[in-house]
């Protein structure tokens, strides 16, 4: 039987795709074992079954690895800000698009992550460019949906609303992820007087 061109490109789509998930997950558990700094490309490509050459064609470094599983968060953010109603403030729109999101990650790896990526100070530094990436994708979006607001007045909602996902998870990975991170975000913007 001959295969049609696009059931090839499916069977291509998924090896890559799983080829992709084995080199990530693999990545992951050697960080947390080994560390990041000690963790090489190459144990990397041996771990998850493939040649240094192959890791290439999917990442060109470690940090490329951890910045993949936040990839689509920024744009994640802005759909869930636009699929809040625009008859409640905007501070409450974008927490309950934070606390939304929230419902859908993995704790466990998340912990796992924000552990790796504390170890590491041009991790930590890179980290920052997320929180900026958020940050703007709230502000487009709050403009969007607020048109009759003050761009000033949606700027600091995005700013502060950024800040206190920031502090939440600060205090969520100092108390290594005893309380589930929704609880600490809640008491964040517990504190913030915006209307």
């Amino acid at each position: 039987m001959i295969q049609h061109r696009s059931d090839q490109e499916g069977l291509r789509q998924r090896k890559r795709r799983e080829t992709l998930q084995r080199i990530t997950e693999s990545a992951l558990r050697l960080f947390a074992d080994r560390g990041y700094e000690a963790t090489t490309l190459d144990a990397i490509a041996d771990a998850s079954g493939i040649s240094r050459r192959t890791f290439f064609y999917y990442f060109k470094s470690k940090e490329e690895i951890l910045a993949a599983w936040q990839k689509g968060l920024p744009e994640a953010f802005r759909a869930a800000i636009m699929r809040e109603s625009p008859d409640q403030s905007p501070i409450d729109a974008v927490r309950n698009a934070h606390l939304g999101l929230l419902t859908h990650y993995d704790a466990a790896r998340a912990l796992i992550i924000d552990r790796i990526i504390r170890s590491s100070d041009l991790l930590r530094a890179s980290n920052q460019m997320k929180y900026l990436e958020l940050e703007r994708a709230a502000f487009e979006a709050l403009c969007e949906r607020w048109p009759q607001k003050t761009r000033e007045e949606l700027r600091v909602t995005a700013m502060v609303s950024v800040g206190a996902l920031r502090l939440a998870i600060d205090a969520w990975a100092e108390e290594d992820g005893r309380r589930p991170l929704e609880d600490h975000l809640a008491e964040a913007f517990v504190h913030l007087k915006i209307k």
